[in-house]
């Protein structure tokens, strides 16, 4: 019997689909999914005055293997209910979020079928309405309902019933028009610019062939369009050191202008400029806070907890935006963003280092195209000035050294040890004269050495306490890790053999 609660990672759904990796046994099948299918439309049902007949829910999935069996198994969870379908097949994250929008699908909700930059043998789903993803109590709920008709042994029909719908040409013809729209410029308005797109064989090719190239883009460069969901080239994530190093090759041996890089669904993008140099982590932070920076003057950002001291003083200091360093999440960092707006307070952007960049003006939707849309209108204006898309950031610094170390927790209660050690840490480090607590901080313990600083905290679903060392000095991630690695040493739940 499947206990659908483990099947939780977040806001989001993630399990094992492919048998072939070892301690790694098959946990979501198209049985899973179609009890996750009834639960969503409890759920659904719950926000809506329609009946479940009346109900249209749209399913999107990456090129993952495991992807049309999971597709069916939700489709016959839906059956069940009488629930109209729409298979919009191979299709991006953010996509499948418009299909609730876009007057000519209008969905009541969507599912998109994905487990990001996770291997080949892992899948899972996120769940959209109108309103946005939804949250980790709304998925909770959902498998508490899953594992209830589990349990109760409800029959599921051997088969669903579906409506092939292309979101991927709408999509497409609306991240078009926001060029066109951006840039003033309605016939070709890339024309001349060679761009770079690496889909690291996820959804993310169309944005080359239906975006880029029918607006005049020379996309003759770009790699690993095809979808593949065996993923052979490199692993589809802009955080990955050889997926940013494919991509940085290619714009340099290539002479592209710029080069841009999707995850597996497109939520999630990282840029490169003319020389080959990464705009990831700290530089799409400021990137994307550079492009809203003269129509929200003083606004905040929000990002997560591990932005470097460099990306506030470039905010703060060049930009005249404010930062709020919050907590990793993409959920957490976009939903306190929309706090702050239902405040009153003026804070257009939300985004991790990961990649996930999500705007108010773009329903606060972690949108990786949307955002390289958004370079690309910036890229093409500069264009007519003789400018790159380098000069952007250019003032941006990045620390001399930078390592992140993940401390595994061996105790049992790894919850429990993972407080108490920051909660210890938090009292040496207020005791201490030569080091400072960082305030205020969100998450963790975030310290400021006079090398640097360092931020430990938990992992947000795992036994692990991961440690993010920054330093301006040589050698001064040494000093900084040989300080902590002292203090951590008391501590026999955790497995300190990673320093």
């Amino acid at each position: 019997m499947s206990e659908y609660k483990k099947l939780q990672n977040g806001s989001d759904i993630r399990g094992v689909a492919v048998e072939g990796v070892a301690g790694q046994p098959v946990n979501l099948t198209s049985v899973e999914a179609s009890y996750i299918a009834m639960g969503f439309i409890d759920w659904l049902v719950g926000g809506t005055s329609k009946g479940t007949s009346d109900l249209t829910v749209a399913i999107g999935r990456d090129p993952r293997v495991s992807g049309p069996l999971l597709r069916d198994g939700l489709t016959a969870g839906f059956a069940k209910y009488g629930v109209n379908v729409y298979d919009c097949g191979l299709a991006s994250t953010p996509a499948m979020f418009m299909s609730t929008i876009f007057t000519e699908s209008e969905c009541d909700g969507a599912i998109m079928i994905t487990a990001s930059h996770l291997p080949y043998n892992r899948n899972g789903f996120k769940f959209f309405t109108a309103d946005g993803g939804l949250n980790k109590d709304d998925i909770k709920y959902i498998l508490a309902k899953a594992q209830e008709y589990a349990d109760a042994n409800v029959s599921v029909d051997s088969e669903g019933h579906s409506e092939d719908f292309d979101i991927m040409t709408l999509y497409s013809a609306h991240l078009r028009q926001l060029i066109i729209d951006g840039t003033g410029i309605a016939d070709e308005p890339l024309k001349g610019m060679k761009i770079c797109v690496d889909a690291g064989n996820g959804s993310g090719g169309f944005y080359a062939t239906d975006v880029l190239a029918p607006l005049g883009a020379d996309v003759s460069t770009s790699q690993f369009l095809e979808p593949d969901g065996t993923f052979p080239n490199h692993v589809p994530n802009p955080e990955n050191a050889d997926a940013m190093a494919s991509i940085s090759s290619k714009v340099i041996n290539s002479d592209a202008d710029f080069g841009i890089i999707f995850d597996t669904d497109v939520d999630r993008s990282a840029a490169v400029d003319s020389k080959g140099r990464e705009v990831a982590r700290n530089g799409i932070v400021a990137m994307a806070a550079a492009l809203i920076a003269d129509e929200h003057p003083g606004a905040t950002v929000v990002t997560d907890s591990i932005t470097s001291r460099q990306l506030t003083e470039f905010l703060e200091g060049k930009l005249g935006l404010k930062h709020l360093r919050y907590r990793r999440g993409y959920k957490n960092v976009i939903n306190k963003a929309m706090d702050l707006c239902a405040s009153g307070i003026d804070s257009p952007l939300a985004i991790e280092t990961s990649g996930h960049a999500a705007l108010k003006e773009n329903y606060f939707l972690d949108d990786g195209a949307y955002l390289a849309t958004k370079i690309v209108i910036k890229a093409a204006r500069l264009a007519i000035e003789g400018l790159k898309i380098d000069s952007v950031i250019e003032d941006l610094q990045d620390p001399l050294e930078e390592v992140e170390i993940r401390i595994p927790i061996a105790a049992e209660d790894f919850g429990a040890c993972g407080d108490a050690v920051l909660k210890d840490l938090k009292a040496a480090v207020e005791a201490s004269e030569e080091v400072s607590l960082e305030e205020p901080n969100y998450e963790g313990v975030r310290i400021n050495f006079p090398e640097g600083w360092c931020l430990l905290r938990k992992s947000l679903h795992d036994p692990i306490m991961p440690m993010n060392i920054a330093a301006d000095v040589e050698g001064g991630c040494n000093k900084i890790k040989g300080w902590m690695q002292d203090f951590l040493s008391a501590y026999e739940g955790l497995d300190l053999s990673v320093f």
